[in-house]
């Protein structure tokens, strides 16, 4: 398939690419801390397109590199896991986390140059449960670790989920900063008479073609989106996409919605999508009960997952994809109990991204009023990477905090507020994780 250069550039992130090179200047969130353990199985991981090999050595520490041994190029992930390093099991040569090779045994002593020899290896810090990685040039002196608020909570503030899709990135991302297809995919079937005062549904039914203002933020681009409910009473919902691959989603009441998601490209064609939500203790947002005493129809908690197996895309599988049609009954869609079809918010948003192709052809589409957020964000990232390449620092890799101050959630207020001045307002009184990288 022929590309457009835009979507050509925008779409590809391996190695000396313009949105790769961009990528790759800031910390990317690869895997659960409890995927790697302590002289454990060597893992398999692919990010913007290397193939590396992430294991936890001896002391604890993280080791990320290329999985091809410098020898010969055998693949490390068969290695030996043990004292602070993993060996190389064709002839025994073996590396620290730091790529350095710390013993070279089929070499006699006297012709031993393992000083001479070092494998790629990558930063990696483990922080409140995920393991970020470093895939920049400023190996000996990387940036400060991500200040995005959701990612700074402790282990037990939070929530974080894994699952890939087969698609890429930028489609990915898309559906999380897409304000109008929320009406009709997720609940195109939802009765506004069923929906109780004050349910983060209320608004929602009724809000099929909504109107929003979109502008860019120093974080990358944001939108609010507004209706009339009350006299003098405007209802909004904010959304925003953060550098490199972050976005912030409006379900959830503004002062205490602390979530976030990347999305991570694997290659081109595959995406990790890592989600974190601060524990609130209050309702699940779409799972809670309307009128009749029932959820959403749809809104099933939870996908149904394959088995992890150790290949390059074995992690965060889920069994819906396009062989069975993402699991979609028709008949819960024909009698409009599901207005998709798919019994799951999340793969609602993957069976629709992952049938438009591996990379979509944006010469095929006829975006409308609707799509205001999608192509300024599609403008904003481009823009920033070619920035980059050029010679402008990327956002936010040397100013973290620059992060914090983005927040998604919907909220209520007079109508005579401006609407970046009612954000201003909101985020004056909002619930704020302390500004910190530190874990």
């Amino acid at each position: 398939m022929k590309l457009s250069k835009d979507n050509e550039e925008i779409a590809r992130t391996g190695p000396g690419t313009v949105m790769g090179n961009f990528m790759r200047q800031y910390w990317i969130p690869a895997a659960r801390s409890s995927e790697l353990a302590e002289d454990g199985t060597p893992m398999r991981l692919m990010l913007l397109g290397e193939k590396l090999v992430a294991f936890r050595d001896s002391s604890g520490r993280v080791g990320v590199m290329d999985h091809l041994c410098p020898h010969r190029c055998a693949s490390l992930v068969l290695g030996r896991n043990e004292e602070n390093g993993i060996r190389c099991i064709y002839h025994g040569w073996k590396f620290d986390v730091d790529g350095n090779c710390v013993e070279m045994p089929s070499v006699a002593p006297a012709q031993d140059f393992k000083e001479k020899v070092k494998a790629r290896a990558y930063k990696a810090v483990d922080r409140n449960g995920i393991i970020w990685v470093y895939m920049g040039e400023r190996q000996a002196s990387p940036p400060p670790l991500p200040m995005v608020e959701a990612t700074l909570l402790k282990e037990e503030e939070v929530d974080i989920f894994f699952m890939m899709r087969s698609c890429n990135w930028m489609q990915s991302l898309e559906g999380d900063i897409d304000t109008s297809h929320f009406g009709f995919l997720h609940v195109g079937h939802l009765d506004p008479d069923n929906v109780p005062d004050g349910h983060p549904l209320q608004h929602t039914a009724s809000e099929r073609a909504p109107e929003y203002h979109v502008k860019d933020a120093p974080w990358g681009t944001t939108y609010g989106a507004y209706r009339t409910v009350r006299p003098k009473t405007t209802y909004w919902r904010f959304a925003n996409y953060m550098f490199p691959f972050w976005t912030q989603t409006p379900q959830g009441e503004f002062p205490i919605n602390i979530q976030a998601r990347a999305w991570v490209p694997l290659d081109d064609e595959h995406t990790m999508m890592i989600f974190w939500r601060r524990r609130t203790g209050g309702p699940r947002g779409t799972n809670e009960p309307l009128k009749d005493g029932k959820p959403l129809g749809g809104s099933r908690a939870q996908p149904e997952f394959v088995p992890v197996d150790t290949s390059w895309l074995g992690r965060y599988r889920v069994k819906a994809d396009e062989s069975n049609d993402w699991l979609i009954d028709r008949e819960a869609q024909r009698t409009n109990r599901i207005y998709s079809g798919i019994d799951h918010i999340g793969l609602q948003d993957q069976a629709v991204t992952e049938s438009m192709g591996a990379i979509t052809d944006h010469t095929r589409e006829h975006l409308g009023p609707g799509d205001l957020m999608i192509a300024r964000t599609r403008r904003r990232a481009l823009a920033a990477a070619r920035a980059f390449a050029a010679g402008t620092p990327a956002p936010g890799v040397d100013d973290p905090a620059l992060m914090t101050d983005a927040r998604s959630g919907y909220f209520e207020i007079d109508e005579s507020v401006e609407w970046q001045a009612a954000y201003g307002r909101m985020m004056e009184g909002a619930s704020r994780v302390p500004a910190t990288a530190e874990g």
